[in-house]
């Protein structure tokens, strides 16, 4: 991660990803919470960020899109619902990082067949990969 603003637009997309389907439940807010700690965003400034608006965030890295993609997979599992919206919301945020829709589907797939939703780093970036050949 290159800037600490970097960082505070990907926790702000985290937290609009997680109010997309209209509430915030505490497995979300404590995710958000567990990320923006591993980023060094303290708890002030993490609690300021649910009362901003959403800023656009650039990641201009494949390496560290795939990732963001995989923690709003996370976040999206994290309360045990999975809504619509959010499936439709987390394609919308991929397609626009420019992440390849193929890939996206098989990673969300994965986790749905994972017993803790979760994908091994080394699968994940095989998913990404597979689609450049």
């Amino acid at each position: 991660m290159d800037s600490y603003q970097e960082k505070i637009g990907l926790l702000q997309e985290m937290i609009g990803f997680a109010l997309v389907d209209g509430e915030l439940h505490d497995r979300e807010y404590d995710f958000i919470e567990m990320v923006a700690h591993e980023l060094e965003v303290d708890k002030g400034t993490l609690r300021k960020l649910f009362d901003k608006k959403v800023e656009k965030v650039v990641i201009k890295d494949e390496f560290n899109r795939i990732c963001q993609f995989y923690r709003l997979a996370l976040l999206m599992h994290s309360d045990g619902v999975l809504h619509e919206r959010e499936k439709v919301k987390i394609n919308e945020i991929g397609i626009n990082m420019g992440l390849n829709p193929y890939a996206m589907k098989r990673v969300l797939q994965l986790m749905n067949n994972s017993p803790n939703q979760m994908v091994d780093g080394d699968m994940l970036l095989s998913v990404f990969s597979e689609q450049h050949n």
